[in-house]
């Protein structure tokens, strides 16, 4: 946001990953700006620091955060117990710096996204302060943070809050309901799934007061960093390219099926699938079309982990067609990568997508997508229908209804696709030209925090 005049400040827990990756703070005591003596059941520190070209706030909370395990549960997959105090403490944090206790830098505004950060518009609202102007992005509404409502008291917020209009949600608090409640503005990642989540079927029991809040919610697709995903300077690649460069994208086609044991053919269609391994992810509806994938004489190669279920159904179709399926469960860079240089073309069968990165990767990287028709891959893909193609903007294939014959159906509209290099070429040169950055995005963002304020940011601090 810096080229539009706003100076970000981003507030993250102190994972281990943050804490490793901060600098700029030697030495720490001159970088710690606020500190708490109990912060939900141990001292805490907000420190400052820089990582990645951002501008970082870190809430240093080793009681909360320095574990073995992901961000929010487990080695075993099971969420942590304290989950709501943990990010109640981040919402501290945030009300905090929003009332002043960084000193010289104070916010003009505050933009939470998702359950994670959705008590600091509680905790704003009802602490009794000036109004703060708020901004809540929802990246994906099935994930809501509910809890007990008995914990109502112990987060530190008012009997008074327990309301519709307030934090309740189906007679428990959620943090998510409370930063769509109580933001000033909501926004979404992609057009389509602010218009999807205001529908009973997609709304997760929020689409009444999504529908309620309709003026006050947009729809803004997310982008990636262009110069990070550059497959001109990649240095995972084997072979960096710009444009189709359909050779140098050879190359990286042969690496990655040498690298997942599929057979060496440069022509035959090779798809790719760079996701987790869930129901949501569409995975069981790739299993479902992989008859059909593999009638047209195209291969598939998969880097992902998630549900065990699904992981065992990947591997034993790995095992039914050696050389013909390519896996490996789990996440790595730059095989994933190397799928987006190398692959033909990208699945990417979502049930529901808010937005969805990997199909602007493949965009990126001239992989054409093949998408369901929901959420953020309808906003960023257009379908190689024969009006698209006649008026030389297609740069992909969606599709609908959202289950294995429909996916079946894209998969050999792909394969006719690919049949014609002419019209493949094409088709590839379009979705490598297509904008995925953030451009677009920054600027619509800049448009709801200046009406917000005013048309005026006297700190230029979000």
């Amino acid at each position: 946001m810096a080229p539009l005049g706003i100076e970000v400040r981003t507030l993250l827990p102190g994972y281990r990953q943050v804490m490793a990756a901060l600098t700029g703070s030697t030495p720490a005591p001159t970088r710690t700006l606020h500190a708490f003596d109990d912060l939900f059941g141990g001292p805490a520190r907000i420190r400052a620091g820089t990582a990645g070209g951002l501008s970082l706030l870190v809430l240093d909370a080793p009681h909360l955060f320095d574990r073995d395990g992901g961000p929010y549960n487990d080695r075993d997959g099971r969420d942590w117990p304290d989950n709501p105090q943990r990010f109640a403490a981040l919402g501290r944090a945030a009300q905090a710096i929003a009332r002043g206790a960084l000193g010289a830098w104070r916010p003009d505004l505050v933009h939470a996204h998702d359950w994670q950060a959705g008590w600091t518009q509680a905790y704003l609202a009802y602490d009794g302060g000036p109004h703060m102007p708020s901004v809540f992005t929802v990246h994906n509404l099935a994930f809501q943070g509910w809890c007990d409502a008995s914990l109502l008291g112990p987060l530190g917020l008012p009997p008074e809050s327990f309301t519709v209009e307030g934090v309740e949600f189906y007679g428990g608090i959620s943090p998510l309901k409370a930063g769509l409640r109580l933001a000033d503005r909501i926004t979404t990642v992609s057009p389509t799934y602010a218009d999807e989540i205001m529908r009973p079927a997609d709304g997760q029991g929020l689409d009444g007061l999504l529908r309620a809040r309709s003026a006050d919610l947009s729809g803004i697709a997310n982008g990636i960093d262009t110069n990070e995903w550059d497959p001109a300077t990649d240095p995972l690649l084997p072979a960096r390219f710009s444009g189709p460069a359909a050779r140098r994208r050879g190359r990286n086609k042969a690496a990655l099926q040498q690298r997942l044991g599929l057979r060496p053919d440069p022509d035959a269609l090779l798809f790719g699938i760079v996701s987790r391994l869930t129901g949501q992810k569409g995975i069981d509806l790739v299993l479902e079309a992989l008859p059909e994938l593999l009638s047209v004489g195209a291969n598939l190669a998969i880097v992902g982990s998630g549900d065990a279920a699904l992981e065992q159904a990947v591997r034993e179709a790995a095992a039914r067609h050696p050389g013909r399926v390519g896996i490996h469960i789990g996440y790595d860079e730059a095989l994933a990568r190397l799928i987006q240089a190398g692959s033909d073309a990208i699945l990417v069968p979502s049930r529901f997508e808010p937005c969805g990165l990997v199909q602007l990767c493949a965009l990126r990287y001239g992989a054409i997508p093949v998408v369901s028709r929901v959420g953020g891959l309808a906003d960023t893909v257009i379908d190689a229908n024969p009006a698209a193609q006649a008026a030389g903007v297609a740069t992909g294939v969606q599709f609908l209804p959202v289950d294995g014959g429909g996916l079946a159906i894209a998969i050999r509209r792909t394969a006719a696709l690919w049949g014609d290099q002419t019209a493949w070429l094409r088709l590839q040169r379009n979705a490598m030209r297509s904008d995925v950055g953030w451009s677009a995005a920054a600027a619509a963002y800049s448009r709801i925090f200046l009406t917000l304020l005013g048309n005026q940011i006297s700190n230029k601090g979000v």
